[in-house]
C-alpha cells in the first residue's frame, strides 16, 4: 500500500503543492491528510513565499477519502489536524492567510472538491470531472462544501449535486462557477502558476489585507454551521446506511440504503 505524501517545489514567491500518492488516483489517506496541513503552514509562515498552488501529481487530483481509514476519524466528532498543521480546508483552524489556486485535472471526488472550495482561486483541466458522492456512501459532506458550495455556485446549482452525487465535467463546473478558467489537457498547472506569479508580484501587504477583508464579510453564520459538521456526522456513522456505505465503496457499487 502506497502511503500518501505532498510535494514541495518553490518558484519564486510561489509554493506549488502537490499531492503525491498517484497510484492510488490521490485518494486521501491520513498521512497525505496530515501532510498537506504541514505544507499550508509552512506556505503560511514563511515570509519569503506569498502564493500557493494546490494540483496533483498523476492523471487525477484526487479520488477522493479513503474511507476505511477516516471512519475512526468520522466517528470521533473532530478533524484530525497534525500538530504544528494548519487544516487546508480552513475549517478548524484558522485558514492559510495568503492566497492559493487550485490547478486541477481527472477526476476530483468529495474531499477533492472541498479542498478546491477552500482556494481561492481554480483552474480545471478539460478533462476533469467532478463529484461529491457521499450521499452514495451513507454519510455527507464534511469537509465544508455543505457551506461553500451554495455560497459559491448558489443554492440550486449546489444542490443539483451535493444531494444527487452525481459526476459533473469541467464545462458544467465552469458554468456554475465552481472553476474559473477551463484550459487544455496539461495545461492546468501552468496557467495556476501564471496566475500565481502575477499576485506574487503584487504588494504583499495589500494581497493579505485583501484577503482578509474578504473573509471578514462571510456571513458569522457559516463559521458555526463550520463546527457542527463533524458532530452531526457522528450519529450517522452509527446507522446501518454508513455499513452498506462502506460494503458499497469496497465492492464498488451502488449502495442500497434504508435510511436505518
Amino acid at each position: 500500500m502506497t502511503t500518501g505524501r505532498v510535494s514541495r517545489e518553490r518558484r519564486g514567491h510561489v509554493l506549488c503543492i502537490g499531492l503525491d500518492r498517484a497510484a492510488k488516483r490521490n485518494a486521501f489517506d491520513l498521512p497525505l491528510w496530515d501532510d498537506l496541513c504541514r505544507a499550508y503552514a509552512e506556505l503560511d509562515a514563511d515570509d519569503e513565499l506569498r502564493v500557493g498552488v494546490l494540483h496533483a501529481h498523476g492523471d487525477h487530483f484526487t479520488g477522493g477519502l479513503d474511507l476505511p481509514q477516516w471512519a475512526p476519524v468520522f466517528s470521533s466528532g473532530a478533524w484530525h489536524v497534525p500538530e504544528g498543521g494548519l487544516d487546508a480546508l480552513g475549517l478548524t483552524t484558522r485558514p492559510v492567510k495568503k492566497p492559493v489556486i487550485a490547478a486541477i485535472q481527472g477526476i476530483c471526488l468529495t474531499i477533492g472538491i472541498e479542498l478546491a472550495l477552500a482556494t481561492d482561486l481554480r483552474i480545471a483541466s478539460t478533462t476533469a470531472r467532478f463529484g461529491q458522492i457521499e450521499v452514495k456512501r451513507g454519510i455527507y459532506p464534511v469537509g465544508g462544501a455543505t457551506l461553500r458550495f451554495p455560497r459559491e455556485v448558489g443554492w440550486g446549482n449546489a444542490m443539483r449535486w451535493l444531494l444527487t452525487g452525481d459526476e459533473f465535467d469541467a464545462a458544467e463546473a465552469l458554468r456554475i462557477g465552481l472553476v474559473q478558467e477551463v484550459v487544455p489537457p496539461g495545461e492546468e498547472l501552468a496557467r495556476a502558476l501564471a496566475l500565481a506569479q502575477v499576485i506574487a508580484a503584487q504588494a504583499p501587504l495589500g494581497v493579505y489585507a485583501t484577503l482578509a477583508s474578504s473573509r471578514a464579510a462571510i456571513p458569522v453564520a457559516e463559521h458555526a454551521a463550520a463546527l457542527r459538521l463533524l458532530p452531526d456526522l457522528v450519529p450517522i456513522m452509527k446507522s446501518d446506511d454508513v455499513q452498506e456505505g462502506l460494503r458499497a465503496f469496497a465492492a464498488r457499487q451502488p449502495g442500497q440504503f434504508k435510511g436505518k
